[in-house]
């Protein structure tokens, strides 16, 4: 099982090695989403929840414009200054897409040092790259004294996904990274952006992730491609409906009425999603009366609705999801994030991990020819300051 530890005080040693200052050092986690997947672009709800695997950077401001930039993970350096921050390659983009939205907003920034580290894994589906987005305008936030609320500082986050990654991915991730509260889900209402928190009781049971360690390159496009097959579905629907604007307004009539005459593949899609807002109100109800064995139920017919009818998920994980399916110890499992790669969310019985962990590794290696990774997480609080430096050293 791999431990949820990470040593700060590496970071901050690392930083003072790179740039021989004292940094401001912020986390911002990873995220589970419990129910509702593909849902937030679509204006429906989600279920996310921080979790206790983050994003960490280390920043020192700078008196001149340059950007300095290390990734200790990859043993990377970057360098560019803010008159010339533009979009390149890999990981530098979800730093300088944050700072390209916080200057298009108008926000007074000079130079920075920054070194990011962390122990989310990459490809797993945790949505590592929202952590690093929050992280940074978090930590700009902070040395530059800018005064923004976190809800700015969530879409900041996702308009850098959007124009640096070129991922139009909806605001739960960031908005899940930024706003978790210990032992709590986010009802999140991805329109209005009004959330509720709802605790998460799990006595005996904990989250298990079990990663695939595979992330098949289709993922970003296929993204893409599922976003707009659901706006055609909303364009369709809304010849007859003028007052509708997304699948968040459709119902099944609609649908069978409007779009399955039309095109199969684009009806299973938007059927998909209006049904996953649908389970997702219910399983909220569920949590509520805490009936977690029926919120279970609902994330198997959530996995399998992502396989069959929105056709994001891929052999690894629903051979994953298979193999848990009739566990009694298990509640509920499905694949989580946007697919084609990446964990499986288990609602597993404690003291029956270990064991399970072993069973499934032993035939997942043997099937897929792959390793298995697995990760208990735990429910933490969203984004904050770790350790502080000296107060002259931030502009009021």
């Amino acid at each position: 099982m791999i431990q949820n530890n990470y040593d700060t005080s590496a970071l901050y040693n690392k930083f003072k090695e790179l740039f021989g200052t004292e940094p401001l050092i912020v986390r911002s986690p990873g995220r589970v989403n419990i129910i509702g997947e593909h849902t937030d672009y679509n204006e429906g709800f989600v279920l996310p929840a921080a979790i206790d695997k983050a994003v960490y950077v280390a920043i020192h401001k700078r008196a001149d414009n340059k950007i300095r930039l290390y990734a200790n993970e990859f043993n990377e350096h970057f360098e560019t200054s803010l008159p010339d921050v533009k979009p390149g390659e890999g990981w530098s983009n979800y730093i300088l897409g944050v700072v390209d939205q916080a200057i298009k907003r108008g926000y007074k920034l000079s130079g920075f040092d920054l070194v990011v580290d962390g122990n989310v894994p990459f490809g797993a589906g945790l949505s590592s790259s929202a952590a690093v987005e929050c992280a940074t305008a978090y930590a700009l936030n902070e040395i530059f004294g800018l005064d923004i609320s976190k809800t700015e500082m969530t879409g900041i986050a996702q308009k850098a996904e959007h124009t640096f990654a070129g991922v139009m991915c909806g605001i739960m991730d960031q908005f899940a990274s930024m706003f978790g509260k210990k032992d709590h889900v986010i009802k999140l209402d991805c329109r209005s952006l009004e959330y509720e928190y709802v605790p998460l009781k799990l006595e005996g049971y904990k989250i298990l992730l079990l990663n695939t360690n595979v992330k098949h390159s289709l993922s970003s496009s296929e993204y893409n491609t599922r976003r707009a097959q659901c706006e055609q579905g909303v364009a369709w629907v809304k010849e007859h409906y003028p007052q509708v604007n997304s699948l968040r307004d459709i119902s099944m009539e609609m649908l069978n009425e409007h779009v399955a005459p039309k095109d199969e593949e684009i009806y299973r899609r938007c059927k998909y999603v209006v049904e996953e807002i649908s389970r997702l109100l219910n399983g909220c109800e569920d949590l509520k009366a805490g009936h977690v064995e029926a919120l279970g139920k609902k994330m198997f017919e959530t996995h399998d609705g992502l396989s069959k009818e929105y056709e994001v998920s891929c052999k690894e994980l629903d051979f994953l999801v298979d193999a848990v399916r009739n566990n009694p110890n298990v509640l509920g499992a499905r694949m989580m994030g946007g697919g084609f790669g990446g964990c499986t969310i288990n609602i597993v019985k404690e003291e029956a991990i270990d064991s399970m962990v072993a069973a499934i590794s032993k035939s997942y290696q043997e099937h897929m020819q792959l390793e298995l990774t697995a990760y208990i997480a735990q429910i933490e609080n969203g984004t904050s300051v770790v350790s502080t430096i000296t107060p002259e050293t931030i502009i009021a």
